[in-house]
């Protein structure tokens, strides 16, 4: 059997949470773990993850490339990695080996309902890709009296009371009733993309508000009905090649909304520079190393409100998209503007 890639010795242990690079390094000085058998003080030795034999303190260390885990999240825990003031989905998962995981997409904190966990960036990324069209089911426990005819204009594409367009959406109304003079429904939605509260912002164009929200499925990842609110488990093996195979499906679709170009055989069209006032490059990462830069503009905006940046920012951030970050900075900080 052929050795697959090498990793030195302390990323290995690092990356299996058996603690920060530092600290695995003093464990290595210490002599505290063996290779092979062997007691090792090279915090850069090479080893092979899946054929090396690892031990700290005589506790075996396995090796995971890649984890997946279904959540059945609970409310009141946010979609993130690390958060200052509330639990995160991955503090649930007290079982994990990596210290790299993350929630693929995000529910909303007082949704509950499937949420993936993984480290495996290529899958989230296909999942979470708009363009790709990836189904999501959720129900809904609607209060308000929505407008007549309200399943043909989801069907149809709606557009939210900020005036953004959605996508077509398939709404199925299961339950209507009346509580104390107030019209309630129970309803079960699939939407093909993931806006930001997209959700109860559709309803709430059509005269309805969100009392409860549950996603039940991703993509042909269904919520395991074993699950209790706040457990989890590790997907199945089929469960693991039944997305791999969805994405795979999706790439090989392309959309009308792809085809952007009037001009035949999405040819640019002729520019006139003399009516150009501007032109913005987008230096993505792939053109210039530009990830310095993030922290940079943190420090630089918030000095203009006399704030010093707090060490944790960057962690407490990572995940959130560009809106949540809008209304953490503006609660965090009391800025004085507009999101």
């Amino acid at each position: 059997m052929g050795q697959g890639k090498s990793i030195r010795l302390d990323r290995f242990l690092a990356e299996m949470k058996q603690g920060t690079r530092s600290q695995v390094k003093e464990m290595i000085r210490k002599g505290r773990v063996l290779v092979d058998g062997t007691v090792c003080r090279e915090s850069d030795r090479k080893i092979f993850p899946d054929e090396t034999r690892v031990t700290l303190d005589g506790q075996p260390v396995g090796w995971a490339d890649t984890e997946y885990y279904m959540l059945n999240k609970p409310q009141g825990v946010v979609s993130a990695t690390e958060d200052g003031r509330y639990q995160t989905v991955l503090d649930l998962i007290d079982e994990a080996k990596r210290k790299d995981l993350f929630p693929v997409g995000r529910l909303d904190i007082d949704t509950e309902g499937l949420l993936l966990i993984t480290n495996d960036g290529a899958l989230a990324h296909e999942l979470l890709a708009p363009k790709k069209h990836v189904d999501k089911v959720y129900f809904a426990r609607v209060k308000g009296t929505l407008k007549e005819g309200i399943e043909a204009r989801f069907q149809a594409g709606l557009t939210l009371t900020d005036g953004t367009p959605v996508r077509p959406a398939e709404l199925v109304i299961e339950k209507k009733w009346n509580d104390a003079g107030e019209d309630l429904c129970e309803a079960r939605l699939t939407i093909h993309e993931g806006k930001f509260h997209q959700v109860k912002r559709m309803f709430e164009a059509e005269g309805g508000e969100v009392i409860y929200l549950k996603r039940l499925s991703m993509g042909p990842l269904a919520l395991d009905e074993a699950l209790a609110t706040g457990e989890y488990r590790a997907l199945t093996e089929d469960e693991i090649r039944a997305l791999k195979e969805r994405t795979l499906t999706s790439q090989n679709c392309v959309s009308n909304d792809e085809n952007l170009s009037d001009t035949p055989n999405n040819t640019p069209p002729e520019i006139n520079w003399n009516t150009v006032d501007a032109v913005l490059f987008d230096l993505d990462g792939t053109l210039v190393d530009s990830m310095w830069m993030w922290k940079a503009i943190d420090v630089e905006f918030l000095k203009r409100y006399g704030y010093d940046c707090p060490e944790d920012l960057q962690k407490v951030i990572e995940g959130m998209s560009f809106s949540e970050t809008a209304i953490y900075f503006k609660e965090r900080f009391q800025l004085p503007m507009t999101l």
